[in-house]
């Protein structure tokens, strides 16, 4: 479980360095707080950050759920690619919005695979045992 948990700081690390680019965009184009609306740029930004949090939600409990009841390095190999995900879903999002799918989908399935893998390896394991 030492590579989830690694994992997981890592993600929160990668959010809080998305908040700090938000912090950065705020100052360059000049939104002040606590408007979150006004430029197109920090507005990017500002959804890509948010979707993050939106996302490690799922993200989080899901890793905890699969890495006890399914696989602990697959969970952390999910997660890796969650965590990659969501730096090309920035790096797209702010140079084009449409490009921001490939980034979306590398972060979605993994997020899907470890809630529905860890949910139901558990309820495998309470009803059969």
């Amino acid at each position: 479980m030492q590579l989830v948990y690694l994992i997981i700081g890592l993600s929160l690390i990668e959010f809080f360095a998305f908040g700090g680019l938000v912090g950065r965009a705020r100052v360059k184009t000049g939104v002040k707080a606590p408007a979150v609306s006004g430029d197109e740029e920090f507005e990017r930004y500002y959804r890509s950050h948010y979707n993050t949090m939106e996302q490690l939600v799922v993200f989080i409990p899901a890793m905890l759920l699969f890495g006890n009841y399914v696989s602990a390095n697959w969970a952390a190999g999910l997660g890796a690619v969650f965590i990659i995900g969501r730096v090309l879903y920035l790096v797209g999002y702010v140079a084009d919005p449409p490009k921001r799918t490939i980034g979306f989908m590398l972060s979605w399935l993994p997020c899907l695979i470890l809630l529905f893998g860890g949910t139901g390896a558990l309820a495998w394991q309470l009803f059969t045992h």
